[in-house]
C-alpha cells in the first residue's frame, strides 16, 4: 500500500492488532504458511478487535455470550514464512440486530505488502442456549461507533467477491 495521506488515513482508523509472528510448525510441505494458519492470524487479530467492543473473554464470563463465525472468505496474495511478523487490521462494512460483517487484511509488519484478506459474517451467540440471539445493547453500541468512525473509508474493492472461473 503507498504511503499517501488517503492510506495514512483509512490506517489510522482502522483497528490494528498487536504483532504477531509466523511459527515454524505452521509450515506445510511446500515451506510457506499453511492456509489453516492464515484463519488462526485472522482469528488473534478478530480476538484482539473484539475487546474494545465489550466482546472479549470477560463478555462471555459475564454474560454468557460470544460470536461465531457464520462465513468467511480468504483470499491468499502472498506467502508467509517462519518468523515473519505479521499484523491484522479490522474494518467493520456493516450490523445489524444479530450479526456483523467485517474485513480484514494481513500486512507483513517490516515490509508493508498484504499477504492474505478475510471476509466474514458473524454471529452473536447466547452461549447458554445456543442460539444466535440480539446484540445487548451497550455492544450494539459500541459497534455503531466504531462502524461510525470507520464509515467514510472505501469499502475495499475485495469485499462482496466470489469465487468463480473468469471465461473470457
Amino acid at each position: 500500500m503507498p504511503d499517501t495521506s488517503e492510506n495514512t488515513e483509512r490506517a489510522r482508523r482502522l483497528v490494528r492488532s498487536s504483532i504477531m509472528r509466523v511459527k515454524p510448525e505452521w509450515l506445510d510441505y511446500n515451506g510457506h504458511l499453511n492456509m489453516a494458519y492464515y484463519n488462526v492470524l485472522f482469528d488473534q487479530g478478530v480476538d484482539e478487535a473484539a475487546i474494545p467492543l465489550g466482546l472479549g473473554p470477560e463478555y462471555l464470563d459475564a454474560c454468557q455470550g460470544s460470536f461465531f463465525t457464520a462465513e468467511v472468505h480468504v483470499c491468499y496474495l502472498r506467502e508467509l514464512a517462519s518468523g515473519d511478523p505479521v499484523y491484522s487490521t479490522f474494518q467493520l462494512i456493516d450490523f445489524d440486530d444479530k450479526r456483523m460483517h467485517f474485513y480484514q487484511e494481513l500486512f507483513h509488519a517490516e515490509e508493508g505488502w498484504i499477504s492474505a484478506t478475510s471476509e466474514q459474517l458473524a454471529l452473536h451467540i447466547d452461549m447458554t442456549a445456543k442460539k444466535v440471539t440480539p446484540w445487548p445493547e451497550a455492544i450494539r453500541a459500541a459497534l455503531g461507533t466504531l462502524h461510525a468512525s470507520q464509515a467514510t473509508l472505501a469499502v475495499p474493492e475485495r469485499v462482496g467477491r466470489k469465487i468463480a472461473i473468469r471465461r473470457k
